[in-house]
């Protein structure tokens, strides 16, 4: 045996070239449960398809659990479309290491964000990556980020079922909910079962259904236009025996928060737009609290 520490990673301890590899599996093993029990509730964001707002609905959902007072860290695990950083108004680049690890950028008042978005030199470029390296790259956002205590950690994952979320759930172990996001025509809804079943399959709880862009808010006879529909989300909730957690209206304002990098429910007050995804919040943290 050798004398590595067991609060140590063999990347780090000074005996490394020692540890065989069984040992090095539960160095690695040993940190990721010290990060995870560290983090009261991990909540991972799906769709079905891409364009349903689902990064969206991610930042706003960490966002207004913010504003409720709780500790929270966002992963972007969308590994080929990072775009965290920007609807949080973060342009850094290069991820700095501290006594701890991985040291996640913040924003708005601490809460804590960590993307590969974050590693690239452009924007534009573009990630080429296999499944293996994109598992080790999401695993090490969760076991080598110094996250700290946090009551939640919201994951934005990709559109759809593959990699990056059995990689999220494998790694995790015990994932405390899933957030399904859809818009309201069938089109949309037709993938977004697909999440819930996966869900189901990986026995993640799902929290609910969030029907987003349901509708516009005319902005000068406060009307409402049906561009996708409605009711869509609801019925999908009904049909598959899971909770609806609301219908989130278009905003413009949505899409010019999100571009300028803040966070439309921390800037956007007593819309219906808002209050809808603050209630979202507010169900989210009920039902994982309450557990």
């Amino acid at each position: 045996m050798s004398d590595c520490n067991s609060n140590s990673s063999c990347s780090s301890c000074s005996s490394a070239a020692g540890c065989n590899t069984d040992e090095k599996k539960q160095h690695a093993r040993k940190r990721l449960d010290d990060r995870l029990s560290k983090i009261k509730y991990k909540i991972m964001v799906m769709s079905g398809k891409g364009g349903v707002g689902k990064s969206t609905v991610s930042v706003s959902l960490a966002s207004a659990l913010h504003s409720l007072g709780y500790s929270v860290g966002i992963l972007d695990a969308d590994i080929h479309g990072p775009n965290i950083p920007k609807m949080f108004g973060l342009a850094q680049k290069g991820v700095q290491s501290g006594e701890n690890g991985l040291v996640p950028f913040e924003a708005v008042d601490g809460l804590k964000v960590m993307s590969v978005g974050f590693l690239l030199e452009n924007d534009s470029d573009a990630i080429i990556w296999r499944a293996p390296v994109k598992h080790g790259m999401i695993e090490q956002f969760i076991s080598d980020v110094d996250w700290g205590d946090l009551d939640f950690i919201i994951i934005d994952l990709p559109p759809g079922t593959g990699d990056e979320p059995l990689s999220v759930a494998h790694t995790i172990g015990a994932v405390d909910g899933a957030v399904i996001v859809t818009t309201p025509q069938e089109v949309a809804l037709l993938d977004s079962r697909k999440s819930v079943t996966f869900a189901h399959k990986l026995k993640i709880p799902v929290l609910g259904i969030v029907e987003n862009m349901s509708g516009l808010v005319c902005p000068h006879c406060s009307g409402t236009v049906d561009l996708f529909k409605t009711g869509g989300g609801e019925r999908m909730a009904t049909e598959m025996e899971v909770n609806f957690l609301g219908r989130v209206p278009i905003d413009p304002m949505v899409v010019i928060q999100g571009d300028t990098g803040k966070p439309y429910v921390l800037e956007v007050k007593d819309t219906p737009t808002a209050n809808a995804f603050k209630e979202i919040a507010l169900n989210v943290a009920k039902q994982t609290i309450a557990k």
